[in-house]
């Protein structure tokens, strides 16, 4: 068995990299496009990894899932480990003014750029770098090995629901699974300084709520006092930030009370006081607003408004489509019966159109927690490993209903700017990020005993 701390990379990461994010897997425009680019992308990296696909077994569940069996020379065949990633992106708006063309997966100044290089290409990348690197060495895991990789993760698809319905269905309770989330980020908070390994160790909740009114059409030189659309927006009005009450998860004290002990000042007394008293913490984050707010209370986003078909018509309906982020420790029947008792208007319809309860909160006092952390030691040294609550939602939701274990962390490094490039202009990974990708999952493979 090959050592971790001596590997190094295969030539050429950053051109695998660069050669999926040429293929426009955008898995909204399934219809434009129709599912060639899927196809093609699956046909690349059978060719980009031939040891993976020679020696473990491929299963294709629905016709965007991937699920790759490596199976170990432990007693552990039913407590596995899951790696997921997905490889379709999200669609880009050609009005944005790009550094280099979102498919053209340029490499430049060090790191290679294109949509899916941080969501999620580059994330499937290293897991798929280090299982081809392992491969060579000879390397065997002591605990089967499952690699999970869906193709309509952005469209909330069936891909991965079903690769955990089967795996369930077969008695196989993994033992792990880690999925995207969070990565290695400076400054953590606003007033924390350094580098930490953002876990997440659970994930809010998601909600569609569709928001329609009736009123009475006709030609709009005579409005009504509350037309269709006036009724709607009032009710989007009403559900403002401060709809949903803050609460502090356990998730959130254990996170600030970790930041605690490599905060050097009076921060460090301000982030144990705040890691020991819930309620307060709660109302500090909901004031700071932003992705602190974020991450104490459910969020209402209004995103599509709909009515009317002329300027001088008053439209006899209107809608508005909102989206949720529910907090842990809330459900969904909840959420719903508080933004009816906001909106207080009988006459405005609240239809779910779709929804999914948060997740459980995965343990940190655990062998699966240490393990991640000891993958950490090696691929970035001196760099902890750091809970919080993931505030989008990623496939591995599908597996925390039946694994005890369920992480969202990508080992790569990332600056704000590339943060906010996720799903937005100028997505980028840097290709010593990779490398060090790379690293963390040769150590979590080699540790897995």
């Amino acid at each position: 068995m090959a050592s971790v701390t001596t590997s190094t990379v295969r030539p050429g990461i950053a051109e695998r990299l660069s050669q999926m994010i040429r293929i426009p897997t955008v898995s909204a425009e399934l219809d434009e496009r129709g599912p060639a680019p899927f196809e093609e992308f699956v046909a690349l990296i059978a060719e980009l990894y031939p040891l993976t696909h020679q020696d473990l077994r491929l299963e294709r569940h629905t016709d965007f899932g991937l699920l790759f069996h490596w199976a170990g020379n432990g007693a552990a065949g039913r407590d596995p480990l899951v790696l997921m990633a997905h490889y379709d992106v999200v669609p880009v708006d050609e009005s944005d003014a790009w550094t280099y063309p979102p498919f053209a997966g340029t490499i430049a100044d060090g790191s290679v750029y294109g949509r899916g290089a941080l969501d999620d290409k580059g994330p499937l990348l290293v897991v798929l770098e280090a299982v081809e690197n392992m491969l060579a060495d000879g390397f065997v895991p002591s605990r089967d090995v499952y690699l999970s990789f869906g193709g309509n993760e952005e469209t909330y698809g069936k891909a991965a629901e079903e690769i955990a319905r089967v795996l369930r269905a077969r008695g196989v309770m993994p033992w792990l699974v880690l999925d995207e989330g969070g990565a290695v980020v400076d400054a953590p908070l606003p007033f924390v300084p350094g580098r930490a390994a953002m876990i997440g160790v659970g994930e809010k909740g998601v909600m569609t709520l569709r928001l329609t009114a009736r009123g009475e059409g006709g030609h709009a030189s005579a409005p009504p006092s509350l037309t269709a659309v006036r009724r709607v927006a009032r009710a989007v009005d009403r559900l403002g930030p401060t709809t949903f009450r803050p609460r502090a998860s356990k998730a959130i004290l254990r996170m600030l009370s970790q930041l605690a002990t490599r905060t050097p000042g009076p921060a460090r007394h301000l982030l144990r006081f705040l890691g020991s008293m819930p309620l307060v913490t709660a109302r500090v984050f909901a004031a700071l607003g932003g992705e602190p707010a974020a991450l104490v209370r459910t969020t209402v986003a209004p995103t599509m408004q709909s009515g009317g078909t002329a300027a001088n018509v008053l439209p006899s309906q209107a809608s508005a489509t909102l989206n949720l982020r529910i907090a842990l420790g809330e459900t969904t029947q909840q959420t719903v019966f508080r933004v009816r008792r906001r909106i207080r208007d009988p006459l405005v319809s609240v239809e779910v159109v779709e929804a999914g309860e948060p997740s459980p909160e995965s343990p940190t006092d655990n062998a699966q927690f240490a393990l991640l952390a000891a993958a950490l030691d090696v691929s970035h040294p001196g760099v902890p490993a750091v809970p919080y609550v993931m505030m989008a939602a990623t496939d591995s939701r599908h597996f925390h209903r039946f694994s005890p274990a369920v992480y969202r962390f990508a080992p790569l490094d990332m600056s704000n700017a590339q943060r906010a490039s996720i799903h937005g202009v100028d997505e980028s990974v840097e290709i010593v990020a990779l490398e060090r990708g790379e690293r963390f999952h040769r150590a979590l493979l080699e540790r897995l005993g």
